[in-house]
């Protein structure tokens, strides 16, 4: 098993350029371009052979681009990848990785001990990687996080916005009035999360009219939202998105969502010091304007994920 030397801290692949859409209850499927080093089916059971490393992600765009730029960043050193992407949520992928059915996961820390440990409250990054090694399976590790955040939110349209004079100040206290008469939409799993409606009841008191399951935080919540099927959603907070709909981001002061910085998840024996250093270097790189500017390309301008992710990485000097 691989001894990292470094201490670690702390939800598709299209044939093509085309984006892939599932049935309504499946998340966005966003594509890269075809290549044989990609499973045609990611929830395939067999683990890799021969030294590759499968590096996995969830079922949401950006997961899909942070995979990318992990798989090529591993590549530009010489080591063999495949890819098992979209595969679905977390409460999937944690079980794929456990088992050594992949090697290799984008996560974000805050999301992941919540899964772990729903009742963790940690008040640092550190304190949560801590938390989450506390919890962790013992062949998985975490490597460095990056400083790159995208968190779960609660956001409301521009109508609901108005309606309740809600502000990128206001608070997701200020909808206690008027979340009876709301509908909020998410992935499945947010209805039955600590991060989501669990905790927004036990944490800010609210209960709203429905809930609606879309995906997550991909186009059916999006447009959801926007047509107003929906008031309130949970949106990833560096989605494009936001700022072109004007939907409001209401702010988390009792830290429900937690830090939500991104990390690789590694199945130990699976990848070698060599590769660890490699997606570390990657972390120290990865900001969270810099992972903004990754996705608008991805989402609002059609770009391929995985050129968008090699460009990165050649300015980064990762390649």
């Amino acid at each position: 098993m691989t001894s990292y030397t470094h201490t670690s801290r702390s939800s598709r692949r299209h044939h093509g350029a085309a984006i892939i859409a599932l049935a309504a209850a499946t998340a966005l499927l966003a594509g890269c371009s075809s290549s044989s080093d990609k499973s045609d089916d990611p929830l395939a059971g067999e683990k890799a052979s021969g030294g590759t490393v499968v590096v996995g992600s969830n079922n949401f765009p950006e997961s899909i681009l942070i995979a990318d730029i992990y798989g090529e960043a591993l590549k530009a050193k010489g080591i063999k990848v495949s890819y098992k992407p979209n595969i679905g949520s977390r409460e999937t992928t944690y079980g794929l990785i456990k088992n050594g059915t992949i090697s290799v996961l984008p996560e974000y820390n805050g999301a992941l001990l919540a899964y772990l440990d729903p009742k963790a409250t940690p008040k640092t990054v550190e304190a949560t990687t801590a938390a989450i090694e506390a919890k962790l399976d013992s062949k998985l590790a975490l490597l460095k996080p990056a400083s790159a955040q995208d968190k779960d939110s609660v956001t409301v349209n521009k109508e609901t916005a108005a309606k309740y004079n809600l502000t990128a100040d206001s608070s997701i206290a200020d909808l206690k009035d008027a979340a009876k008469d709301l509908v909020i939409g998410g992935s499945p799993e947010f209805q039955t999360r600590q991060q989501g409606l669990l905790g927004l009841k036990s944490v800010y008191g609210l209960e709203f009219k429905t809930f609606k399951a879309l995906d997550a935080g991909g186009p059916l919540t999006l447009a959801a939202l926007k047509k107003n099927t929906v008031q309130a959603a949970d949106i990833f907070t560096t989605d494009p998105a936001i700022s072109k709909e004007k939907f409001v981001v209401l702010q988390d002061p009792k830290n429900l969502f937690g830090f939500e910085n991104v990390q690789p998840l590694v199945y130990k024996s699976a990848l070698s010091q060599k590769g660890a250093d490699t997606l570390d270097a990657v972390s120290a790189k990865l900001d969270t304007k810099t992972l903004l500017d990754l996705d608008t390309q991805v989402q609002s301008q059609n770009k391929d994920p995985l050129d968008v992710a090699k460009a990165w990485l050649k300015s980064a000097g990762l390649d």
